[in-house]
């Protein structure tokens, strides 16, 4: 498995030469990201579809009221 910095490397090679310091910010971002992401549903730190609908129903329900 790669070190942070050897894969935030492999990413920033693979962006075009003109690339500005935004969009290399974001695709590190993006890249922790998807990492922490993975992590959490290793370890079972997931909700389902249905609680998420709940949620959100809930939140827009709530945000009605303000």
């Amino acid at each position: 498995m790669d070190t942070l910095k050897q894969e935030s490397i492999k990413a920033i090679s693979k962006l075009p030469e003109e690339t500005n310091i935004d969009e290399i910010m974001y695709r590190l971002y993006v890249i922790d990201k998807i990492k922490k992401g993975k992590e959490a549903v290793l370890k079972g730190e997931v909700i389902s579809s249905d609680e998420l609908k709940t949620f959100i129903l809930k939140m827009d329900e709530a945000s009605k009221t303000w």
